[in-house]
């Protein structure tokens, strides 16, 4: 229905979350109305973005280093976990990035993070040991602090398996393991929940 070209963005569009065809369509109708200037801006955008953001060495969220680099761990970590003042008996386990940010609203929680990104039904027994599970193991272990994990993912079915994987394979460790409290709703996202029924569920972790 489309010329190729029109049809390759809505394709492109339609592989980001939550984007039906539909709206991937009105996203190219809406860029072939705006000006040269405008999609050029968007490009270059697109473009220093990529260049820019880096994934952090120990928690694996998305940071962008500061403009004057003094030390390599500047390109290597970011402000969190370069931040002498977190504290570091906590970590807390997440599914995404922007999970972080809605914790970090509540002003409630002052440890550090480390981004799961996967369930385990995306994993296969041959590729378990390459994923961040194996990282995250090894950072347990080397960890002279830790006194808690926190496995603040979403309570749906599909991550139930994960949870109790991790639970399983923390338990060697003898650390406290604890989940978010009341206030979430089964099923909850973490991104959409307000600051007071997620504050209220990390001060009644249990």
């Amino acid at each position: 229905m489309y010329p190729k070209t029109i049809q390759k963005l809505i394709d492109l569009f339609s592989k980001f979350p939550t984007v039906g065809s539909r709206t991937a369509t009105r996203f190219v109708f809406y860029l072939l109305k705006l000006s040269e200037t405008e999609i050029e801006n968007l490009i270059s955008s697109i473009s220093e973005f990529k260049k820019t953001i880096k994934t952090c060495k120990s928690c694996f969220s998305f940071f962008e280093p500061p403009k004057i680099i003094l030390e390599k761990s500047d390109i290597e970590f970011c402000t969190i976990c370069q931040d002498i003042k977190r504290d570091k008996t906590l970590l807390c386990i997440l599914e995404k990035e922007t999970d972080i940010i809605s914790i970090e609203k509540t002003k409630k929680y002052k440890g550090l993070y480390f981004i799961l990104g996967e369930t385990i039904s995306t994993y296969k027994k041959q590729t378990l040991k390459k994923s961040k599970i194996e990282t995250l193991l090894k950072k347990i272990k080397n960890s002279k602090e830790l006194k808690e994990i926190i496995i603040a993912l979403d309570s749906t079915n599909q991550k139930q398996a994960t949870i109790l994987y991790l639970e399983r394979i923390f338990k060697p460790f003898n650390i406290k393991i604890t989940h978010l409290g009341r206030g979430l709703p089964i099923g909850a996202e973490l991104e959409y929940a307000d600051e007071e029924t997620l504050s209220s569920a990390i001060e009644s972790r249990r």
